[in-house]
């Protein structure tokens, strides 16, 4: 469970709902349900104007990727191919067969199998770069799809306050009811606000943080195999995989592998 995300939906609706009180706010003014029908009903017959079922359906399963804990550690995958190109070195290629049938990462699996079958060096980074490129543009349109939603919100929003200042305006002759009535024609505002600015714009931001990190991940196992295809020496592959780590990342690497 990614705590991040729990915190960030909590303490976003606390101290909304603290604002609301020390502003002599009553909770209940802002409930209202004509004005949730409006702008979550509106958002998902948009959504499916936009996609298909079976988009639309799949766009909302990525939501709880965000609550889900997935650290990708990419000193973890130059460990690995430094290990995997200190037993090519020794026993060959055919030797890294054995090993591939053992891990939990079928993009790594793949390229080293691919590797052992003698494929050509160039012919293997398209493969494997065509994979990534397939995978970065899935999560694109996973990130798209709450940004839409992003946007949509506040529209909604916005069309119900003129559905309310139009019912407001059509009551003119009793001032008495204004007040209210103008209350009641801004909650949706609100709430396409709040459904934009807590939920679609910091998933969208979340995934597109969990993507990058994917994708990294893998261009490290990439450049890790095509040098291990070539022969290089197993600490010139650590040295270059190690471009790919920010500095502070790179620091910690290294001390880590002098205490090992």
């Amino acid at each position: 469970m990614d705590i991040s995300t729990i915190i960030g939906l909590v303490s976003g609706i606390v101290f909304v709902l603290i604002s609301i009180v020390l502003g002599d706010g009553r909770i209940m003014l802002f409930i209202d349900y004509p004005s949730m029908l409006i702008v979550f009903g509106g958002i998902i017959s948009a959504l499916f104007v936009s996609y298909p079922i079976p988009k639309f359906l799949e766009g909302l399963k990525t939501g709880k990727h965000v609550f889900s804990k997935q650290e990708i550690d990419p000193t973890e995958v130059i460990s690995k191919i430094n290990e995997l190109a200190l037993s090519a070195r020794k026993e060959g290629l055919l030797a890294l067969e054995e090993i591939a049938q053992g891990m939990d990462d079928p993009f790594l699996q793949k390229g080293i199998l691919l590797i052992v079958d003698g494929t050509d060096a160039e012919l293997l980074r398209s493969i494997l770069e065509t994979e990534i490129a397939f995978v970065e543009n899935r999560h694109k349109d996973n990130q798209k799809f709450w940004d839409s939603i992003a946007e949509l919100g506040p529209a909604w929003g916005m069309i119900g306050t003129l559905i309310g200042l139009i019912i407001m305006l059509d009551n003119l002759n009793d001032p008495s009811t204004l007040g209210p009535k103008m209350a009641v024609a801004l909650v949706t505002t609100f709430y396409g606000s709040m459904i934009a600015n807590l939920v679609a714009t910091p998933i969208s931001n979340k995934l597109s943080l969990r993507s990058n990190d994917e994708i990294l991940h893998k261009q490290v196992m990439v450049e890790g195999l095509l040098s291990i295809q070539a022969g290089e020496n197993p600490r010139v592959i650590e040295e270059k995989l190690k471009a790919f780590l920010s500095p502070g990342t790179r620091k910690v690497f290294d001390v880590k592998n002098k205490d090992e």
